[in-house]
């Protein structure tokens, strides 16, 4: 069975190839219509039926890996390209670099975007991201009044007290009330949408699960029913692109569900990870995830925080102890889906992740041009380094894809 890969180490740099290329960032040989007709025509379209693209969230740093990796991996193997994969899966951030890439944008393209600051291929900020929800804090605002008065009269008359109910205890009922004003969310994902459906117009990517010239499938929940709801799949596949990436992207406490035709939906990851029913589903006989997400190990190693270089991911506060809890469950849940497709023996799966050590790139602030070069560039190199050992431990899969290990050793040279 095919093994994780877990980038380790150091080697060539992906940068120097990167400072040119053509303007609206589609590969030459791609053309994509509404319609969903004038697809580029698919070499080697029998291997690639069997091989599906795996990626989860894990915010722009997650997304600056998951490009770093990508490239490598198509550098690196002759054979693989943002076309190879005849199903998309991505959630989270994951889910807008997989509707880039299933609708034709290169992966070259995107690192490039992500690296060079003054690029406005992908043009995102901070504000699409993080708009209050002002509605919610309405909401809010007005249901903790409702509260208060209700636990001022209750506390005045202690109505429905127990009998033996201390005053301490009955205080603390009362204010148990207040739990249902907290709002939903902290921010909302509008702004977020409207941003990539903008991306997707200027770019040429149909903003249509039907037009795509490839395969996509967007995993996220619904609120009220606790159910897996996959976008892209049928019955679930006239919502905009733009609005599935949006709604998989809803993070709970930090933003609001987003509203789908009277349901409200959150991240499509915290249940499943990598989704590999879905590519089993499919028919993959390959499924290559490329995952963020696995938890941060400081090993006495100094943790840059806002306020100086302190000793624990404690001193970068609150979030960061909320994402490493969430990295920590994603990764033991990645993995056991992963050991149990393996031991079913009908999908070979190949993991791509950074080690935990290396995974400190992750604390430093994305918008850094520093801190996203190095994500980026780690990504690469690691990969590369992976590539030569993946491809003779798993030669018999290789060649079944018809994929080779490319000669050049030494991307960046020159």
């Amino acid at each position: 069975m095919m093994p994780a890969v877990e980038s380790q180490g150091g080697g060539a740099s992906r940068t120097a190839q990167i400072a040119a290329g053509d303007g609206d960032g589609r590969a030459p040989e791609t053309t994509v219509e509404a319609s969903g007709e004038g697809r580029p025509a698919r070499r080697n379209e029998a291997r690639r039926a069997r091989v599906s693209l795996c990626l989860p969230g894990g915010g722009l740093t997650g997304a600056l890996y998951q490009i770093g990796a990508l490239a490598a991996l198509e550098d690196g193997v002759e054979g693989i390209d943002n076309q190879s994969f005849s199903l998309y899966i991505g959630h989270g951030s994951g889910a807008a670099v997989a509707s880039a890439l299933a609708g034709g944008i290169p992966t070259e393209r995107l690192y490039r975007a992500l690296l060079d600051p003054v690029d406005n291929f992908f043009p995102l900020e901070r504000g699409h991201l993080l708009q209050i929800d002002v509605g919610e804090w309405r909401r809010a605002l007005s249901t903790s009044l409702v509260a208060l008065r209700h636990a001022i009269v209750r506390l005045t008359t202690r109505g429905d007290a127990a009998p033996n109910a201390s005053a301490q205890q009955y205080l603390f009922e009362q204010l148990d009330r207040f739990n249902d004003s907290l709002p939903a969310g902290l921010f909302r994902l509008e702004r977020y949408e409207r941003f990539l459906a903008e991306f997707f117009l200027r770019r040429g990517i149909p903003n249509s699960f039907r037009a795509m010239p490839r395969t996509l499938r967007i995993p996220t929940h619904d609120l009220d029913s606790g159910e897996r709801v996959v976008f892209g799949a049928e019955g679930f596949d006239d919502v905009p692109v733009s609005l599935a990436c949006a709604a998989s992207l809803a993070l709970p406490l930090f933003f609001s569900p987003v509203r789908i035709d009277h349901r409200h939906y959150i991240d499509g990851g915290l249940g499943h990870v990598a989704h590999l029913d879905l590519a089993q589903a499919a028919g993959a006989e390959l499924t290559i995830v490329v995952s963020p997400l696995v938890p941060v190990s400081t090993a006495h190693r100094p943790v840059p925080t806002g306020h100086g270089v302190r000793e624990s991911v404690r001193d970068k506060g609150m979030l960061w102890v909320f994402n490493q809890a969430m990295r920590i469950g994603a990764h033991a849940r990645l993995h056991q889906a992963v050991g149990r497709t393996r031991a079913e023996g009908k999908m070979q799966v190949l993991v791509l992740e950074p080690a935990p050590n290396d995974a400190m790139l992750f604390l430093h602030n994305p918008a850094n041009l520093r801190a996203r070069r190095a994500i980026l560039e780690y990504a690469y190199r690691t990969t590369r380094e992976r590539i030569a050992v993946w491809v003779e431990t798993n030669r018999a899969v290789v060649e079944a894809m018809g994929w080779h290990e490319a000669r050049t050793s030494s991307p960046g040279a020159g």
